[in-house]
């Protein structure tokens, strides 16, 4: 069987202020291209479809015809909600998608959704749809010890039905790491700090591939059946030197999936240039790339630039972003450094009480001091109960 394995396409996401409904438009259409010359089997979305929870006309247009495209090639689309989706928008009219070979979980109700295919050469593949889970709404229902996403994800996967005589793949939207260690990021993702609320990769052991979506770079995590497929397009600078792909997953009837990176290729590139405004402007920095792609550009010049903006854009028409470093500016982040960790090094408390004081003009009385630290140390008893 085959199938291809996408995520966090955000439908409707604008970078820096510029709309990539278009640039995701020609993405998408590349990947139904691909999904006919590969015959697959299956299209596998692993949440965060859309940008936002309540998604513009056009970015459910774009989505109605991606998978409208593919249910006209009898490839089957299975797909779960991510922490940027609408579960219950979503979920609706999934019972009768599902008659079109459109199978949609955007919210988990008491069981995970399983869905079997079988391919023309009878190797049998169950598929368990994993939306994203809130916890805290769980934790009574599942009879959590602690309403995390470890605790919620295994007793949810413990509870799924489980055919035994066929081949497993779970498609799920979570944050996972490998013992301790967390995924590569990137600036364009929400991620909890530190990792909170992760889940250990040892929870998807029994299946034989692990299609995940939340994180924006692509990644294996521990083995090559379980991985981030990324996004389709990139989100974010950081996301600058790294090659966007969809993972080609084939699963025999036995032994390990077979795993092939079929490359993406952008409407517009997003890159960074980095130099003085003289040498960045050239012609022959110019030709070395598309004008035309999403550009940040970094300008080391030290002495002050004249309108360095609109001699920019008038040699790159798409530029996203623009940052300076020099001598000033290196001064300015270490000043900015240094107040950070000094913030760091106060309590709760204490910010707050620094907070109140710079929107009211007074510093707080004995009495509300007392309260906010028994209201912080109480906040502290439950995180540590849970």
């Amino acid at each position: 069987m085959k199938f291809l394995h996408l995520g966090d396409l955000h439908l409707g996401k604008r970078v820096y202020g510029y709309s990539m409904i278009e640039d995701q438009r020609v993405v998408l259409e590349q990947i139904v291209q691909m999904a006919r010359e590969q015959q697959v089997d299956a299209v596998l979305i692993a949440g965060d479809i859309y940008d936002k929870t309540v998604p513009s006309g056009e970015a459910v247009s774009l989505f109605d015809s991606f998978f409208t495209a593919l249910c006209a090639e009898k490839i089957t689309v299975l797909a779960i909600s991510g922490n940027h989706d609408s579960g219950e928008r979503l979920d609706f009219g999934r019972t009768l998608l599902a008659q079109q070979g459109m199978h949609l979980a955007g919210t988990f109700d008491s069981e995970v959704e399983a869905v079997t295919l079988c391919d023309a050469d009878g190797c049998q593949v169950q598929f368990h749809l994993l939306p994203w889970l809130r916890p805290m709404e769980l934790k009574e229902k599942l009879k959590l010890e602690k309403s995390n996403q470890q605790c919620a994800v295994q007793a949810v996967l413990e509870r799924a039905q489980w055919d035994e005589h066929a081949r497993h793949v779970l498609l799920a939207h979570t944050f996972v790491t490998v013992g301790g260690e967390l995924p590569a990021q990137s600036e364009s993702e929400i991620i909890p700090i530190g990792g909170v609320d992760a889940v250990d990769v040892a929870l998807f052991d029994r299946y034989d591939y692990a299609a995940l979506g939340h994180i924006h770079r692509p990644q294996r995590l521990g083995r090559d059946s379980v991985r981030y497929s990324g996004s389709p397009l990139k989100y974010s600078f950081s996301e600058a030197r790294y090659a966007k792909s969809v993972p080609l997953v084939t699963i025999h009837t036995a032994g390990e999936p077979e795993i092939e990176l079929l490359p993406l290729k952008p409407r517009h590139d997003l890159r960074e240039i980095r130099g003085r405004l003289e040498d960045v402007t050239s012609e022959l920095a110019v030709q070395a790339g598309e004008a035309e792609d999403y550009i940040r550009i970094i300008l080391t010049d030290e002495e002050e630039l004249y309108d360095p903006q609109g001699a920019l854009k008038a040699v790159y028409p798409n530029l996203m972003r623009l940052d300076f470093d020099n001598t000033r500016t290196r001064a300015a982040d270490s000043e900015g450094l240094q107040k950070e960790d000094a913030v760091r090094q106060l309590t709760a408390a204490q910010l707050f009480a620094q907070f109140f004081a710079e929107q009211n003009g007074k510093e707080m009385t004995q009495w509300q001091e007392d309260r906010i630290a028994d209201i912080c140390r109480r906040m502290e008893d439950d995180n540590e109960a849970d």
